[in-house]
Formats: C-alpha cells, sequence, structure tokens
C-alpha cells in the first residue's frame, strides 16, 4: 500500500503548514484524497489559509482526532494552494461523503439558517 493510500485511509491528518520563517505549525483535520491530491477545508480567515498563502509549503501525517501522531505513522510532503469557490464546493461535497458528521452539520446548518463563515479549501499535492 502506498503511502497516500494510507493517508487517504485514515479519519485524521495533521496538516502542517509553515510560517515565512520556517517555524511548521501543525493541525489536525479531515481530508479527503483524489489521485495525489488531498483536499481540507477551512475557515478563510483561518491562520493556516493565510500561511498557505504565504508559502505553498506543507507536510501531511496520519494523526488521530487530537493530533497524536503514532511512531511509522505514514508521512508526505507536499505543496498547497488554496481553491476557487467551484474547487472549494467540490471539496466540501467529498468530505460530506467521506464524514457522517459533515453532512449532519451542514444539514442543521441550512435546517436552522444559520450564518456560517466563509470556507476555502486547501488543496496539498503530494
Amino acid at each position: 500500500m502506498s503511502v497516500i493510500d494510507e493517508i487517504g485511509r485514515s479519519k485524521h491528518v495533521s496538516l502542517v503548514t509553515f510560517k515565512r520563517d520556517g517555524t511548521g505549525v501543525a493541525t489536525p483535520v479531515w481530508h479527503v484524497t483524489e489521485g495525489n491530491e488531498l483536499y481540507v477545508v477551512s475557515e478563510a480567515k483561518a491562520w493556516k489559509v493565510k500561511r498557505v498563502r504565504n508559502t505553498g509549503r506543507a507536510e501531511v501525517t496520519v494523526c488521530d482526532l487530537r493530533g497524536r501522531i503514532a511512531p511509522g505513522a505514514a508521512s508526505a510532503k507536499g505543496t498547497a494552494r488554496l481553491l476557487d469557490e467551484a474547487g472549494t464546493a467540490a471539496a466540501r461535497e467529498k468530505l460530506a461523503r467521506k464524514y457522517v458528521s459533515s453532512r449532519v452539520g451542514n444539514w442543521f446548518a441550512r435546517l436552522l439558517h444559520l450564518r456560517r463563515p466563509p470556507l476555502v479549501a486547501i488543496a496539498v499535492t503530494l
């Protein structure tokens, strides 16, 4: 099994994005893979989005819900970029297919007419 397959099968990954000074900041996230790309959705004002804008470097490692990485966990380096509205909508649909909690949250937000902050998708080419 390839590293990308192992990453794709996991429920969570630690997405490391880098500050301008080279310091990495890890965030556990939901993800979905397609080919050699990994997709993550985040609020547009999140710091990880700002770091992707500044430098496209990213690292992805399989982790648990709290971001703890097991010894020998699958890991890959890649280049991150932000997607446009159509790409973000497609990534959100893919995530909703993988995660039931995402579908439930989206359904409640629509049902209750909740205002949600703008979202943006991050694509990491591994």
